[in-house]
């Protein structure tokens, strides 16, 4: 008599998991998992997009102009630029356990000691630093999500992940509004020091805790059983059986492959979007009407919202469909659209968090479909150069952008012209994916 827990599969005339079983195992991994991963990156970007924040405070004090702060901002993504791939490739080779931990204490206690900035030159160091040690982690992650899920989970388990920039749009806005509103010269600090210190050393203790608490892949999972995990593996298994004969493994490969470059700008529309949400949205806040700092947190979160709420939809449905093309085109057009009319109505605070919202789905959905791609043609080592590759070139528009704004907002007294440069961009990066991305292959 078969097991209770296994069902007869006629198609591969061998005995299948059964769905329950199947389902029961994933919600395991991804709630021991997840939920660890998911703080965070709520930690990562609330280090990240805190200074967006403390700016309208900071400014002042280390005597910074917009363009000052837009260089300030960008300089973040040069050595995250250049770290990428050596970090997402280490972690392939040590494991997520070390790799997430270095990375974590090390911009945790950058983070915590902008609180002790004095002049301009150290914002720049001390942003320098933070993107070099925060390079990996992203794709860092998305590689380690691969070791565990099949490409049919892949958009919404990277989605749920994603709401951790919602989460920290959520609550970061909020929190670091009350932090700027309660802590006004306590104790003889400004109120931006107290925001990098209370929200630095979180990401610290993370690091230390991720250490003992990861593990690197499901056969060294002692809290799955042995069933459990043989099912990840023979789904992981599939995926590698229906992968194109010709798909990249070795580096060199990936690195001739046009569809890397097609991705990569394809990505580039998320940090771009970013850029307008996670670093100017107070200011555009603030110049349409709301002084208030709690308010401005309070508001800021919104487009988060919004934009997470319509990830998870977009996200299913393309999981479902098994189709990213035009799911990823249809997110930044909304995007790119939000943008337009944003540049139109940026003294409308209402209007203002309306196009915000449209920029934020396109952020959001955007990024939860792009990174389902590579893992479905890269394989081995290509498949951690890769994604390192897509990921740095990506930002090389997240490295402008801010500059951009910035110059223009000094120059002009305005975003509109910058904001118009991203609209542009996001569509066309969303265009040379729908062209240039292979349809999905479906599962045999």
């Amino acid at each position: 008599m078969a097991d209770s827990t296994m069902s007869y599969d006629e198609d591969s005339l061998r005995l299948a998991p059964d769905a329950e079983l199947v389902e029961g195992t994933y919600r395991k991994v991804t709630l021991r998992l997840m939920t660890f991963l998911f703080v965070c990156w709520v930690l990562n970007y609330l280090d990240r997009v805190n200074v967006s924040f403390a700016q309208l405070q900071l400014k002042q004090d280390l005597g910074l102009s917009d363009a000052a702060y837009g260089l300030g901002v960008s300089l973040f993504f040069i050595g995250y630029i250049l770290l990428e791939v050596p970090s997402t490739l280490l972690l392939k080779r040590i494991g997520a356990r070390k790799t997430i931990c270095r990375i974590m204490v090390l911009w945790g206690g950058i983070s915590t000691a902008m609180a002790f900035m004095t002049a301009p030159w150290q914002f720049y160091l001390a942003r320098t630093l933070l993107g070099a040690a925060e390079a990996g982690f992203w794709p860092g992650i998305i590689l380690y999500l691969s070791f565990w899920y099949p490409a049919a989970r892949r958009a919404r388990i990277t989605s749920r992940f994603l709401l951790a920039i919602a989460v920290a749009g959520i609550i970061g806005g909020p929190l670091s509004g009350f932090i700027l509103q309660n802590f006004v010269d306590v104790w003889g600090y400004r109120n931006w020091q107290w925001l990098f210190f209370l929200e630095g050393i979180p990401a610290v203790v993370a690091g230390v805790v991720a250490f003992f608490y990861l593990t690197d892949k499901p056969e060294q999972a002692t809290w799955l059983s042995r069933e459990q995990r043989q099912i990840i593996l023979d789904a992981l298994e599939s995926d590698r059986r229906n992968k194109p004969s010709d798909a990249p493994g070795r580096l060199m490969a990936a690195l001739r492959d046009p569809r890397v470059y097609v991705l990569a700008a394809g990505w580039a529309t998320v940090p771009i979007c970013g850029t307008l949400l996670n670093y100017w949205t107070p200011t555009i806040i603030k110049h349409a009407g709301i002084s208030n700092l709690l308010q401005i947190g309070l508001l800021s979160a919104l487009p988060y919202m919004v934009g997470a709420a319509a990830m998870l939809v977009i996200a299913r449905s393309s999981d479902v469909r098994l189709e990213r093309r035009w799911h990823f085109a249809t997110s930044t057009t909304v995007g790119a659209l939000g943008a337009v009319a944003l540049a139109l109505l940026t003294h409308h605070w209402v209007a203002a968090i309306v196009c915000l919202s449209l920029v934020s789905i396109s952020y959001f959905s955007a990024a939860a479909i792009i990174w389902s791609i590579p893992p479905t043609y890269l394989k081995g080592d290509a498949a951690a150069g890769g994604i390192g590759v897509i990921s740095s070139l990506g930002q090389v528009g997240a490295f402008c952008a801010p500059i951009v704004l910035g110059w223009v907002k000094s120059v002009t007294g305005s975003f509109a012209a910058g904001i118009l440069l991203v609209a542009a961009l996001v569509f066309i990066g969303g265009i040379a994916v729908l062209l240039g991305v292979p349809r999905e292959r479906p599962a045999q």
